[in-house]
């Protein structure tokens, strides 16, 4: 399958307006399994990427989603099957990949709203799938040279990550005030969000790239920083927050006290 990935890759490079394709996710990490997608990211400049010749490339069957066809953050592209096992395609803009890269290097991120992210896109995903892919075609040289960047990662990000926990406090505080009301729907998402945001800051202490949230509270409860128990009691808390005013508040305290011995555990 692979020799079949990199031939796809290799004319996915000749499409006008590509510069390169990675493979990316599990594959690329080498945490796959047998029936894991291939996920390959393909990077394009400009308003001339070649669509008619990608359409051509994916076959009748297949609808491709040019530039923010799937949202502002996961830009386009197509799934495909082949061989009975799942492709993707991911369009990613190589120019604002770089600018994102830029922010980084100073300090600067963003989230933002994206289909299939429900806690948000985090822009440093960009740079952190440029570090963490598997080359497989890159005529110009652009991607090797942006993944030898990207794969020191930056004091400032980390700093402004740590720092962004505060956040995680305040979605508490405002998780008490539903639980108070019986809101079960509001308590989970402040919660689940408060519990994401300190996930990000741990990843980020241990200078970590972290993709997205599919399997992120599995790999930031073994970081250092995490305090002990960390996934287990984030599991617990998800698991069984409760609906009824007592329980619900019961929940909310549990989940400040972790909260902010997580918080502590990230101070420098």
């Amino acid at each position: 399958m692979r020799e079949v990935i990199k031939e796809m890759a290799d004319a996915l490079a000749t499409v006008t307006g590509v510069g390169g394709v990675m493979l990316g996710g599990s594959r690329a990490r080498g945490e796959h399994r047998p029936e894991s997608d291939w996920d390959l990211g393909v990077y394009y400049r400009g308003d001339a990427l070649g669509l008619d010749a990608l359409r051509a490339l994916a076959g009748s069957d297949v609808e491709v989603a040019g530039p923010g066809g799937w949202g502002p953050w996961v830009n386009g592209g197509a799934w495909l099957r082949v061989d009975g096992v799942a492709v993707d395609w991911i369009l990613r803009d190589l120019d604002r990949v770089e600018r994102v890269w830029e922010d980084c290097r100073q300090g600067r991120y963003e989230v933002g709203v994206q289909p299939g992210h429900p806690l948000g896109f985090w822009s440093p995903c960009y740079p952190g799938e440029m570090a963490l892919g598997q080359i497989l075609a890159d005529p110009s040289g652009e991607l090797a040279a942006l993944r030898a960047e990207t794969s020191v990662y930056p004091e400032p990000l980390r700093t402004a990550l740590i720092a962004g926990a505060w956040e995680a406090e305040f979605l508490v505080a405002g998780a008490a005030k539903g639980a108070a009301r019986a809101d079960a729907l509001y308590v989970s998402l402040c919660l689940s969000k408060a519990f994401g945001i300190l996930v990000q800051a741990l990843f980020a202490a241990d200078r970590r790239w972290c993709l997205n949230e599919k399997g992120s509270l599995a790999a930031a409860e073994l970081v250092a920083t995490a305090p002990p128990g960390f996934g287990d009691r984030v599991r617990a808390l998800l698991g069984a927050q409760g609906t009824t005013p007592e329980s619900l508040t019961a929940t909310v305290a549990t989940a400040r006290a972790l909260v902010e011995e997580t918080r502590a555990a990230l101070a420098p």
